[in-house]
């Protein structure tokens, strides 16, 4: 299912402070509505630096990044509503309850109590939650905080959500439902924009990949395309992070 929804990086230049150095140069990428999209690359290579400035957390040093029609830059209020985000290292506010902290989450962005009600049942529903959910978060385990973090993520129903490294640390039921809610919401028109090392959940779930090396998009292809080259999507990737793999430096 392909909507009108948008994700687009046009020339996305990142460079901290007076550094010499890109972190990130002319980064082009463009995911839409339905997808659920794979972003890898080694450590270093710039992948949290996208997925920061996408949320607005830095600054953009040059091109730019469109959220749902929305540029981050000149409108970043309107783009971060359209976006859900589960961080690499996520900050809880412990001492509430889980159904506290989601609660609050909707009412920064006004979230009616009717479908707040609704998408936070069929959450409990989906992560076995309800014996927890009024529990206080620092009781909580790594993996029911992560949770926790996802819940509060979707509960406005964002068009576009965003996960750095979301498997991490989880136990093997844990990912399936992270997995589940992934399909669930790409199913419902939405993009599910993540990056993951875990190379063989990625070639299960995503339609689509983006590799990025020392700050540049080597290539974007579907998942189909590189089963038709005959390898894997984990030899795939390490052709093109060692520079082997010429053909696939095609940004399509």
């Amino acid at each position: 299912m392909q909507t009108d929804v948008k994700l687009v990086l046009k020339n996305f230049t990142k460079r901290y402070g007076k550094s010499d150095v890109y972190a990130v140069k002319d980064a082009c990428l463009e995911v839409h509505g339905g997808e659920i999209f794979g972003f890898l690359g080694p450590n270093g290579a710039g992948k949290s630096t996208i997925i920061k400035s996408m949320v607005g957390i830095q600054t953009i040093t040059g091109g730019s990044i469109e959220v749902a029609g929305f540029d981050v830059k000149t409108d970043p209020v309107s783009a971060k509503r359209q976006i859900g985000f589960v961080p690499d290292h996520y900050a809880l506010y412990e001492n509430l309850t889980a159904r506290e902290y989601i609660n609050y989450i909707a009412d920064l962005y006004d979230v009616p109590e009717k479908d707040f009600n609704e998408r936070l049942n069929r959450f409990l529903d989906l992560f076995e939650f309800h014996n927890a959910i009024d529990r206080q978060i620092k009781t909580y385990s790594h993996g029911m905080k992560q949770k926790v973090t996802i819940m509060s993520a979707l509960i406005h129903n964002p068009k576009v959500w965003i996960l750095d490294e979301p498997l991490t640390g989880l136990d093997p039921n844990s990912i399936f439902q992270v997995k589940e809610c992934m399909r669930r919401h790409a199913e419902e028109g939405n993009i599910v924009f993540f990056s993951s090392h875990i190379i063989d959940v990625v070639e299960r779930i995503c339609d689509r990949i983006a590799i990025i090396r020392k700050g540049q998009i080597q290539c974007v292809k579907t998942v189909e395309e590189i089963e038709k080259t005959g390898v894997t999507l984990e030899q795939f990737y390490l052709n093109v992070i060692e520079g082997t793999q010429v053909d696939a430096i095609q940004v399509k």
